[in-house]
């Protein structure tokens, strides 16, 4: 049976990634490489981080392997260092300065490995006014001005998970940054710094909106425009069962076909009329109210009426579309979502469940040939906000 670690699984196999650990962004980019066939040492310190998540249930260590090294012993550096030296890829997601301070910065990671790929995940950047400062996703998608466009315009934005900062705005970017970093690290052998910066990643998403914006067709308010719940062929309806159903019937032959299935027929404004678009989402939401989820699913299925349930967490494996792909897999008793993207030639899997804290040492100083991980020493835990 294939392992975390094992060859030969992915586009990414061969390429050695050194993950200092961490919670969050960093941690799922991680993931996200050891999922592309990336063989990915996870560096946990004694105690570990953690959101009170026990190791076997932390999905984003799945595919990967751990040693821990206290990095303020005396020779934990000097740990990090040697798996440095064999490294392609090396993810931190401490604040800036940090990992200067515990020896295993840019400058002396490169002194021992000039190819070296470093890749640096933080909210607010390595610079700027509020580098140094604590923050979470919301702060980080916030100032972005992304944040601004979620939501009822009668009520304080949406909280959308930390779904589009920490992952969107921030993991993915640093995937994306460190990928294109090594491709140039093979092309002329030179390494460098990935700064990741999730206020950069997220105000990258909003491309688009801003030149809608600068171009008059987006107002700069919630709950007015056509793709943030403005408008009533594009949001969320209720359902006589206490269900929802998405609609996102934007073109014209979709809204037509939508309208039909829904049984308003010619009874409603016509969807140019912006002035009247509070009528039509009245006439469509007492339409939804009539019959349950399951009952509008069966209606609208086989359609291009752009309509679908909106499901729970653990009903979405289930939907016939996501189980037919596998767009979700069982492992060691946890479904999970599987790899994405996926690759003609290449193809990827969950090759191993989450790793466990320190278990796979000797295989690591073995496969990697750093003998001094095998070495003893006393731990000391790292401060917050280390």
């Amino acid at each position: 049976m294939a392992v975390a670690g094992t060859p030969g699984h992915g586009p990414l196999a061969g390429v050695r990634v050194v993950e200092l650990a961490g919670i969050g962004p960093g941690p799922f980019a991680g993931m996200l490489l050891a999922d592309l066939g990336a063989d990915v040492v996870r560096v946990d310190r004694p105690g570990g981080p953690g959101l009170g998540v026990a190791p076997e249930y932390d999905i984003t260590n799945r595919n990967k392997r751990s040693v821990v090294v206290d990095l303020k012993s005396e020779d934990g550096p000097a740990r990090v260092l040697d798996l440095v030296e064999r490294a392609d890829i090396l993810i931190e997601g401490y604040r800036p300065g940090v990992a200067e301070r515990l020896g295993i910065g840019p400058e002396t990671c490169h002194a021992r490995n000039p190819r070296l790929v470093y890749g640096r995940m933080t909210g607010w950047g390595q610079d700027g006014p509020l580098a140094p400062r604590a923050g979470h996703d919301i702060a980080y998608i916030a100032l972005t001005g992304t944040l601004g466009m979620i939501g009822d315009p009668d009520a304080p934005p949406t909280v959308p998970v930390n779904l589009l900062g920490d992952y969107a705005g921030g993991a993915l970017y640093l995937v994306v940054g460190a990928l294109a970093a090594l491709h140039h690290a093979r092309a002329t052998g030179a390494g460098q710094v990935v700064d990741a910066a999730i206020v950069d990643g997220t105000a990258h998403l909003t491309s688009m909106i801003h030149g809608m914006l600068a171009a008059g067709g987006w107002q700069d308010r919630r709950g007015a425009n056509l793709l943030d719940g403005g408008c009533p062929f594009y949001g969320t309806y209720e359902t006589a069962d206490g269900g929802a159903m998405a609609v996102g019937a934007l073109e014209p032959q979709f809204y037509a076909e939508f309208v039909k299935l829904l049984g308003l027929g010619d009874r409603i404004p016509a969807r140019e009329d912006a002035a009247r678009w509070g009528e039509l989402r009245q006439a469509i939401a007492a339409r939804f109210r009539t019959r349950t989820r399951d009952e509008w699913t069966r209606l609208f299925d086989g359609s291009d009426a752009c309509v679908a349930p909106v499901l729970s967490l653990r009903e979405a494996p289930a939907h016939p579309h996501l189980a037919a792909r596998g767009t979700f897999t069982d492992h060691e008793g946890i479904t999970q979502p599987a790899p994405a993207p996926r690759f003609s030639v290449t193809p990827t899997s969950v090759r191993g469940g989450p790793a466990r804290p320190g278990a796979a040492t000797v295989d690591v100083a073995r496969d990697w040939d750093v003998p001094r991980l095998l070495q003893n020493d006393a731990p000391r835990l790292l401060q917050d906000g280390d």
